[in-house]
């Protein structure tokens, strides 16, 4: 049996052998005992495929309709026409990892110390389980304190004027009671969890600026912070939380004033991950891959002479992009220079701020995700998985800053905010594994992206529409289709098997019924 599809391999054979015994049958009880003439059935059309049907979840922006099942839309044959969106299974692009948001130091925190044990564990089920769970298959770790830590800190700190070049004070001791505890309850739910982790300053011993805050890293310091980055690697890998890529930098471009940070140029990076980093990895039976740049998309000179390098360029897999500036199109534009590398999203974060009074659904859900997907991304990150009310608990940084829901921090209680609905759209529907494929888009205020998920050949495909006003769309698939209206500034996710499960059994139910109607009974 093909048990993806669902259609027995032998059914067809079964099915012609049962309707010649059936024929037979009644060719012999015509020869042995005349009988009345059977009546003429009638006509029915000529047999025709069965269509799939689609599944449509929405979501408006007016927040009237989240994440809402709508009634099943019946397929129709037809041929594609000027205007509608075509879908093209056989051109594949990226396999997609996953989706996620950033488990932070505030976010661990207030699941931790903010919820019961019930709250908790309901939360991270929705978060990590699978559907009706977000299905969350990715997140994001900083290694040592970022601005959404309740004080600064690295994992080897030391007093001012000392150093610690062997690292023989490394410890996690910050991150034992809620980080720690939070990631493997994730980890307990959905096993396969893809975590990317970034530092935010190595220790201040290492740093021009003596402080967490500002500065360089030294160059003498460079073989010390590799092994800084190892053993974070390994001490994790203790606690049962494997890490599937590291950045050298978070935001390497900036130098934060109130959070600690520090600016590394690209020589650096190069040098830190050709000559020590990539070396000491690479030796490992396990694999971690190495993302260049962790910053935004107006830079992409950034990446690329990393990417340049000879030495650094080998042990690097991909780019780990940021939303703040630019547009997902550079990762196009990086990927056609080195089609081998891949590219993540991996920090991006929705606020309160002035340009979101109107919701962040539809940026969200059509300029990250949709288009950074439609530009090779092979997974998106948000940034905090969860905030309290008061953009929180959080030291210097974003002061408006939202999470993917809020924390009620007096009553544990759970808001999901448009980000939350914006990624359920996608996180939901497409598992890792899943692969991109071919779709047009006729009209550029309704976008769309397209997947194929290869274990079973369901397509999903998730559209946008931005107008603020309803638009009726037609969608092809081979030589079927359907029609939608989607409603003003709206997302919807459309699911469907171009080969129905059960299409077999059903045509040879259709087909026994009708011989049944011509062949005479005794």
């Amino acid at each position: 049996m093909d048990e993806h599809r669902g259609i027995p391999g032998w059914l067809p054979v079964v099915g012609f052998a049962l309707i010649t015994g059936v024929a037979l049958a009644g060719l012999h009880a015509t020869r042995q005992e005349p009988v009345a003439q059977a009546a003429t059935p009638a006509p029915r059309p000529a047999d025709e495929p069965i269509l799939p049907t689609v599944q449509v979840w929405l979501s408006t922006a007016d927040r009237r309709e989240l994440l809402a099942r709508q009634p099943d839309i019946g397929m129709i044959p037809g041929t594609a026409q000027p205007g509608d969106v075509v879908v093209d299974p056989k051109a594949t692009y990226q396999t997609m990892t996953g989706f996620g948001a950033a488990i932070t130091d505030a976010s661990a925190w207030l699941i931790q110390n903010r919820m019961d044990g019930e709250q908790r564990a309901a939360l991270l089920r929705e978060m990590f389980g699978p559907p009706p769970g977000l299905n969350m298959a990715m997140t994001r770790l900083t290694i040592g304190a970022s601005d959404f830590s309740p004080t600064p800190y690295t994992l080897d700190d030391m007093p001012a004027g000392q150093v610690d070049p062997d690292l023989a004070h490394f410890n996690v001791g910050t991150n034992l009671h809620d980080l720690i505890p939070t990631v493997r309850e994730a980890l307990a739910i959905n096993p396969q969890l893809r975590i990317v982790a970034s530092p935010w300053s190595p220790p201040a011993w290492m740093k021009t600026s003596g402080k967490l805050i500002g500065g360089e890293l030294l160059p003498q310091y460079e073989s010390a912070y590799a092994d800084y980055l190892v053993k974070y690697v390994d001490t994790f890998r203790g606690y049962g939380i494997p890490i599937f890529a590291l950045t050298v930098q978070n935001e390497p471009g900036y130098e934060p004033g109130t959070y600690p940070g520090m600016l590394m140029p690209a020589a650096t990076r190069t040098s830190l991950i050709g000559q020590y980093l990539g070396p000491e990895l690479a030796s490992r039976r396990r694999r971690v891959r190495i993302l260049a740049w962790d910053h935004n998309w107006d830079a992409p000179d950034q990446p690329l002479d990393v990417l340049a390098d000879p030495l650094a360029a080998p042990y690097v897999s991909g780019v780990a992009w940021h939303c703040y500036a630019g547009t997902p199109s550079v990762q196009t534009d990086v990927h056609r220079a080195h089609p081998d590398k891949d590219a993540y999203i991996t920090e991006c974060s929705g606020g309160d701020w002035a340009s979101a009074k109107h919701g962040e659904l539809l940026w969200f859900a059509r300029d990250l995700l949709l288009a950074g997907i439609r530009n090779w991304a092979r997974g998106v990150i948000y940034w905090n998985l969860a905030l309290d009310e008061n953009h929180g608990p959080h030291a210097g940084g974003c002061d408006l800053c939202k999470g993917v829901v809020t924390i009620d921090s007096q009553t544990g209680a759970v808001i999901r905010n448009d980000e939350y609905y914006a990624f359920a759209h996608f996180s939901r529907f497409v598992p890792p594994g899943a692969v991109r494929v071919g779709s047009s888009e006729p009209d550029k205020d309704v976008v769309n992206v397209a997947f194929v998920i290869p274990d079973d050949g369901t397509l999903v495909m998730v559209m946008v529409n931005s107008r603020t006003e309803a638009y009726a769309v037609k969608v092809d698939q081979g030589d079927v289709g359907f029609r939608y209206t989607m409603p003003a500034q709206s997302v919807a996710t459309f699911v469907w098997q171009p080969d129905p499960v059960g299409s077999w059994a059903k045509r040879l139910k259709r087909w026994l019924g009708d011989l049944r109607a011509v062949v005479p009974h005794g």
